[in-house]
């Protein structure tokens, strides 16, 4: 709630979090009709609610144009603190949840792409088990996209492979190789000439991928198909429509494919790490505290 003074009488502005949502969406949309449809309203309320902020506010926040909408200094402004608003209002529903003696509230989580497909649920059955009473939001794209969550707070618990920046807490979860999948053998010395498939990743995976190959090549890769995902290209790989180079956890469901560890010159594999990113503040919420504990004590092999 926001008290505007107008010629010294005090008048009350109701700003609450749906607002605040509003302006987020929007700013990040730059259109009506998405911004609307990604709250689950219509484009005549959001209009209309954006209007009465405005009026609320005694400024116009957007420009509205055939492209969409374009923010005055004064929306970037509010748009920025849409945020902060929005964090301290999380942050003061979890506290207030945290009070309880039971373990309870919602985690959200971060969680890169290959991890939510192969690990995490399994994981969040086994957690549920022992803290039925959690429930959870589950925000997922590349590593990059997931280190920049949790850095933003965005997020109480990020799950990202490779090594991305992070000066808070976090634990090593697993390790994995990196290998070169076929549906029959091949043999090295022939890679350059053979048809590969490529996908889209994380620029760490793709380096790593890049500087093994020019250690061993002098020329590039013969690229025969390009797909947007991992799994797609382990399809492809499937039908024998050309190797690829893939982590190893995309692989361990598919024993009918030839694979051969990537390793560096002096012969040590090429591993990628996955690591679990929070913030120490974060562990004085119960349920945040409950996660970490079941993290730190989880073997990976045993989770279905």
């Amino acid at each position: 709630m926001i008290i505007k003074i107008i010629d010294g009488k005090r008048e009350v502005m109701t700003m609450d979090d749906r607002d605040w949502l509003i302006l987020k969406v929007l700013y990040n949309e730059k259109n009506i009709t998405k911004a609307a449809k990604n709250l689950y309203i219509s484009q005549p309320a959001l209009t209309n609610r954006l209007q009465q902020i405005e009026k609320e506010f005694g400024v116009q926040i957007v420009h509205r144009g055939r492209r969409g909408v374009e923010f005055t200094p004064q929306g970037e402004y509010l748009a920025k603190c849409a945020n902060q608003m929005l964090l301290k209002i999380q942050k003061i529903k979890e506290n207030v949840v945290n009070m309880e003696n039971r373990v309870t509230g919602t985690l959200r989580l971060g969680v890169s792409n290959y991890f939510t497909d192969y690990k995490l649920p399994g994981l969040l059955k086994l957690f549920k088990n022992e803290y039925p009473d959690i429930e959870f939001k589950v925000l997922t794209g590349s590593s990059s996209e997931i280190a920049h969550l949790i850095h933003s707070h965005e997020v109480h618990v990020a799950f990202v492979k490779g090594a991305y920046s992070w000066n808070d807490q976090k634990r090593l979860l697993f390790e994995e190789s990196i290998c070169i999948a076929s549906k029959d053998k091949i043999d090295l010395r022939e890679l350059p000439n053979l048809p590969r498939i490529d996908y889209r990743t994380d620029p760490l995976l793709k380096t790593a991928v890049d500087n093994w190959w020019f250690e061993n090549y002098s020329q590039p890769p013969l690229i025969s198909i390009e797909v947007d995902k991992a799994d797609t290209c382990k399809k492809m790989v499937l039908n024998g429509l050309g190797y690829a180079i893939l982590p190893s956890l995309i692989l361990d469901d598919a024993d009918d494919i030839y694979k051969i560890d990537l390793k560096s010159k002096n012969g040590k594999p090429i591993l990628r790490k996955t690591w679990m990113f929070y913030h120490k503040e974060s562990i004085q919420l119960k349920f945040v505290k409950a996660f970490v504990e079941f993290m730190e004590k989880l073997d990976f092999q045993k989770i279905p």
